[in-house]
């Protein structure tokens, strides 16, 4: 009996059948997962059109310690457009067009980043972003066109490609060209959030729009962020979208955020990203040929983000900010009264290009202020961002925590502290100041470094022991001091890595803890020099450390850690910026700041001695900053600093602080590029004193303006 079948003709139908089904798996794969981009002569035609949308969550917001809001999301409507549905209609530049020119009527400004200019002759923008440069060269490959085409054959190509009717004007197919790119490039790369036609319109104009029934055409909600202060900007930060470096970190795990995610960029916004910004929910939205809605399927609802409580005093910020900017301008002014007098030279640029107060409370390290000069308004910040960018002094570079800065004499009582845990020194050491310090004389450059006061007066302070070394600032015995201590430790080269290791038991040279980016700054060390400038460390190296020149550069929220740490007898505080987090219906408290403890100065008797010269500065006779605070109703503690920077003919001032001087609660870094040296910009100390303890004293400095409301 014949068989029906042969082995050899089931093999061959088995093997037909599994190539059938990993064809189709295949597509499917490409269609689903790989490629997500569908040509459109390959649109399905169907009577019911799904599309999935993202549930935006509402950022969390930021409030001061007293509960000030200083930042906050609000619903926001914005017109987007849906590719597929558009696609499954003949008339969709018609849509396109309809749509373009409601807004126009309306004055609605669409988002246009197709980089190719709106008129003749059509070129490509000269200063199109990374992120724009980055999408088209995407689409220009993904189409087979040569990344060097002009924007004119393109923008012929195109026409030609989405079938745009040759009646309609060039201006106007420009602009159906961008929309059609801006949807067509999100297919291509498949996961870019969807495309929003316009941002943040009113009700009036979504009444508008829906009225037209534009097929593809929908109106969602979204979150707005808005900042309630024109202060503290710095702090606060702001957002934006994504960089492509930036993707890099978090369209991974565990972020995974979409490439043209909206993140903070700096700040608390950038610093508390993950819990401010919540999770989108998805919701799947069924509508039939002419658009209306069929079926609304929530499948996930979006969580909002949680609140962020800072330590800062709003209050205060508004004081520090003003005062900085007040000290900045008099000083910039008296310089130009006395070039206009011939006091002063008129070749000299003595403009004051920037600088920075900190204030941090001793007893928790809770950050309670910080101001930066030149700033920025927050609440303007979208709108002047392309001129900040551009503006030569920085204004969005936070010089507080990224700012570095050699400190100047404020550095003495780390060599202080050093020559007396060392044994170089004890309280009862004097030392004579002889002016000009000569021992290397003879040696190299002739090497002969000078007290301040032997510079500008020909003057010497006499023998000092260390707490009036501190107190009228003599250079000479910090030099002298420190030649005995490196001579104790086996050279000059040893004395310089325990400079740098006691500084950095007061904080400097490394991380406060501060939850918002810093730079760590810069100890000087022999083995920095032979790194970085491929030099040996030298005797003369060490002395200008010993007296706060040289390589040693600090940010001012180390140089406040500082000061707070010998204000407090010793103990280094973590700085940080956060208080308090909250859920987002407030009902849970998730974290509350406690003080966290990173080093601990045992050697108390000589921090002791510290604070005694810091309070001299301020009351004594021959204090640097007696002018303004011997008779001050707050007892103050101070150290005054003038900085000579290589390049320029106008010192640095510096000045560091805490009060009140018998029971600390604050402490405050300033440093004004340019200010001429820590006398002249102290007074910023005396207006934030004047602030602080304004229900303590009776005279006030001049009132600052509103508060936030």
């Amino acid at each position: 009996m014949q068989r029906l079948y042969k082995p050899v003709r089931l093999g061959i139908v088995f093997v037909l059948v599994a190539v059938i089904i990993a064809f189709y798996a295949a597509v499917m794969y490409r269609y689903q997962i790989y490629d997500t981009y569908v040509p459109e002569d390959e649109v399905p035609l169907q009577r019911t059109i799904a599309r999935i949308v993202t549930l935006p969550a509402a950022r969390g917001n930021i409030y001061d310690r007293n509960g000030v809001l200083l930042a906050s999301g609000r619903p926001a409507y914005n017109i987007t457009l849906n590719r597929m549905a558009l696609l499954r209609v003949p008339n969709r530049n018609e849509i396109i067009m309809e749509l373009l020119y409601t807004a126009m009527d309306e004055e609605v400004a669409h988002n246009d980043t197709f980089p190719v200019t709106r008129g003749a002759p059509f070129m490509f923008l000269m200063n199109m972003s990374n992120e724009q440069k980055r999408r088209l060269d995407i689409y220009l490959e993904y189409f087979g066109h040569e990344l060097d085409i002009t924007a004119s054959d393109l923008l012929t190509w195109m026409r030609e490609h989405y079938g745009i009717d040759y009646t309609i004007g060039i201006a106007d197919a420009r602009l159906i060209c961008g929309i059609r790119y801006e949807l067509e490039v999100r297919a291509i790369i498949g996961n870019l959030t969807p495309y929003i036609f316009a941002s943040d319109v009113d009700a009036a104009f979504v009444t508008i729009v829906e009225e037209r029934g534009l097929i593809g055409v929908h109106t969602e909600v979204d979150y707005v962020r808005e900042y309630h202060t024109s202060y503290a900007a710095h702090i606060i930060g702001y957002i934006g979208r994504l960089t492509s470096e930036e993707y890099e970190k978090y369209g991974q795990e565990p972020y995974n955020y979409p490439m043209d995610a909206i993140i903070g960029k700096t700040g608390v916004e950038l610093a508390f990203e993950q819990e401010l910004r919540g999770i989108s929910g998805l919701q799947t939205i069924r509508t039939n040929d002419t658009g209306a809605i069929m079926e609304i399927i929530t499948d996930r609802e979006p969580e909002p983000g949680k609140h962020i409580v800072l330590s800062i005093d709003s209050g205060l910020q508004v004081a520090v900010e003003h005062a900085l900017q007040a000290q900045i301008d008099y000083i910039n002014l008296e310089r130009e009264w006395e070039r206009s007098q011939g006091l002063r030279p008129v070749d000299v640029d003595d403009a004051i290009t920037g600088g920075a107060v900190v204030v941090t409370d001793v007893r928790t390290g809770e950050l309670l202020a910080s101001a930066t000069y030149p700033t920025y308004n927050p609440m303007t910040l979208s709108r002047d961002f392309a001129l900040l960018s551009l503006d030569p002094t920085m204004p969005l570079f936070n010089r507080a925590t990224h700012g570095r800065y050699n400190p100047g004499s404020t550095y003495k009582m780390v060599t202080a502290f050093a020559g007396l845990r060392n044994g170089a020194i004890d309280r009862t050491t004097t030392i004579p100041d002889l002016g000009r310090y000569t021992r290397y004389e003879g040696v190299g450059d002739g090497f002969a470094p000078s007290c301040w006061i032997y510079s500008s007066h020909g003057l010497t302070h006499g023998s000092v022991n260390v707490v009036q070394a501190i107190e009228c600032s003599c250079n000479y015995f910090f030099i002298q001091m420190s030649e005995w201590y490196s001579g104790n430790v086996g050279g000059s080269a040893q004395g310089a890595e325990g400079l740098a290791a006691a500084a950095q038991e007061f904080g400097l040279g490394m991380s406060t803890g501060l939850e918002l980016s810093e730079n760590i700054g810069r100890l000087a060390t022999p083995e920095w020099k032979m790194a970085a400038l491929r030099q040996s460390w030298v005797a003369a190296d060490t002395v200008l450390a010993a007296f706060g020149q040289g390589h040693n550069l600090f940010t001012p929220v180390q140089l406040a850690n500082y000061a707070a740490t010998i204000a407090n007898g010793g103990v280094l505080n973590r700085l940080t910026i956060l208080r308090r987090i909250r859920s987002a219906d407030f009902s849970e408290l998730l974290y509350s700041h406690e003080r966290e403890i990173l080093n601990v100065i045992e050697d108390t008797e000589y921090i002791k001695l510290l604070q005694d010269g810091m309070n001299a500065v301020a009351r004594g006779n021959r204090g640097t900053a007696r002018n303004v605070f011997q008779n001050y109703p707050v007892r103050v503690a101070a150290k005054t600093g003038t900085v000579q920077v290589e390049g320029r003919d106008t010192n640095d001032g510096v000045f560091v602080c805490y009060a009140p001087a018998d029971n600390p609660e604050i402490a405050i870094s300033i440093v004004v590029e340019k200010g001429g040296s820590g006398s002249q910009v102290m007074d910023i100390a005396r207006m934030i004193f004047d602030y602080y303890f304004r229900a303590e004293i009776t005279v006030l400095a001049t009132p600052f303006g509103e508060l936030i409301p």
